[in-house]
């Protein structure tokens, strides 16, 4: 039996579109130069990181109908900031969030497989669908999917996408022994998938990728979305920051992997943090205060607030009380662009003013309380053993941590942090493994010649 103790898995995020990026930082980088993600990109590597995890925004989020004027506005393409850092870091997985609802197949499997290939087998796929038709307009397919076709969807695009790669075998391409050249065999590549959303056949282009196939990740809280990940995630994004919640997931999670017949240890639990740090814990909590202020502005906080009322609320005072009114969902929305993540936007409304009245906050002080996302701070002693208790208990197998200030945030965690949970033995102290699978522990896939597409 093996004594090391349970390893931390980390991720680095790119913060882009949204408030908890403080983008008008007078230290603040830009959010489309190539330095910046290449900075953060060899910070987490120097910090020996699992992967780089780049998000996406398919539209420029609106309000009334207006762009955001406290929004970072643009993205570049991922594919391409992707294998632009596959040029200049050596061991660090690149992540990136590609939609399953207005995406194609054969396009997807071919993006990826050649990423998995410029990098060495670093690529990984998170899988992600479109929730509204504001987003929909900027693509053919537009128009608006229910939450359960959208599953649908992604689950035969995740399908026929794995189809697609394991056309190719790894004893595909051999050596001639008459010539030395190396050659396909006959059927490598050959390909057909059909179901209710695909209907497809054809020659893959790729060979198969270093890892086998790039790794999957997935966010899903919903029952439905909770058993999709299980089934097919190999990491999952958990929104769950503090305990017991937290380890209730990740148990759910694990179990819900077995039952469908994988190990619990295929599927790795990763919640996103930022953090804070100070040379003392009281100069710590200080600074997080001072961030908090400024990522939450009195227009941030209205803004967030009309997303649940579906309301002008401009009039509102921030530092007043939280409006008395209800929300109107049946008005058309106020906010576009942006997930809604409120299940019931009453029972929302009513917690927010509970919570205000029994703390004794006002707007925008409840917003900060409501919003927090279990900001990792203290000193960095302090956070270091707070991710290590964290993982040991099982709450999560590591961490997606991302600062507010880009791209230099993430240095001071390198710094910092990194040497103590190297100390504690939880972290590596230089890469073992070439490919992102043999760094997080993640076996190879097998293809199923059984169930091979090939006819």
């Amino acid at each position: 039996m093996s004594t090391q103790p349970k390893q931390v898995i980390l991720g680095a995020y790119l913060g882009g579109v949204n408030h908890h990026t403080s983008w008008w930082h007078p230290e603040a980088g830009s959010q489309i130069d190539f330095g910046t993600f290449e900075h953060t990109a060899r910070t987490a590597e120097r910090g020996r990181f699992d992967f780089f995890f780049l998000a996406e925004g398919l539209a420029l989020r609106e309000r009334a109908g207006q762009i955001f004027d406290q929004d970072i506005i643009g993205r570049p393409d991922t594919f391409t900031v992707l294998a632009s850092l596959a040029a200049v870091t050596e061991h660090l997985g690149l992540a990136g969030t590609i939609n399953t609802t207005f995406n194609e197949p054969y396009e997807l499997a071919r993006q990826f497989a050649s990423l998995d290939h410029l990098s060495g087998g670093r690529a990984a796929w998170n899988v992600v669908t479109s929730f509204d038709a504001f987003t929909g307009q900027n693509f053919r397919r537009g128009g608006f999917l229910d939450p359960a076709d959208r599953y649908t969807r992604a689950e035969e695009t995740l399908k026929a996408t794995r189809a697609l790669w394991d056309s190719w075998r790894e004893d595909d391409i051999a050596a001639d022994p008459a010539t030395g050249r190396y050659l396909a065999r006959p059927d490598a590549g050959a390909f057909a998938f059909h179901g209710s959303q695909f209907d497809i056949s054809g020659r893959f282009t790729v060979p198969r990728s270093p890892q086998g196939r790039p790794v999957i990740l997935q966010a899903g809280v919903s029952p439905q979305g909770r058993a999709f990940a299980a089934a097919n995630a190999d990491a999952i994004f958990s929104p769950y920051g503090k305990l017991p919640q937290a380890a209730d997931f990740y148990r759910d999670i694990k179990a819900r992997a077995v039952a469908a017949g994988r190990s619990a240890d295929d599927i790795k639990i990763l919640p996103s943090a930022s953090f804070v740090l100070g040379d003392t814990e009281a100069e710590a909590l200080e600074k997080y205060r001072t961030v908090q202020l400024e990522q939450v502005t009195g227009q941030t906080a209205l803004v967030l607030l009309e997303q649940i009322w579906n309301r002008d609320l401009s009039g509102y005072d921030p530092e007043g009380p939280v409006p008395d009114i209800d929300p109107d969902p049946e008005a058309p929305p106020i906010i576009q662009g942006r997930a809604f993540v409120h299940q019931d936007r009453f029972a929302t409304a009513e917690r927010l003013r509970a919570v205000a009245a029994a703390k004794k906050l006002s707007l925008r002080e409840a917003v900060i309380d409501q919003y927090e996302r279990g900001a990792l701070v203290g000193t960095p002693a302090q956070v270091a053993d707070r991710i290590v208790s964290f993982v040991h208990g099982d709450g999560s197998d590591g961490f997606i941590l991302g600062s507010h200030l880009v791209p230099w945030g993430l240095d001071e965690f390198v710094e910092k942090v990194v040497p103590l949970l190297q100390d504690r033995g939880v972290l590596r102290a230089e890469y073992t493994g070439t490919t992102l699978r043999d760094n997080l522990g993640i076996p190879v896939p097998r293809v199923n010649l059984e169930a091979s597409t090939r006819h």
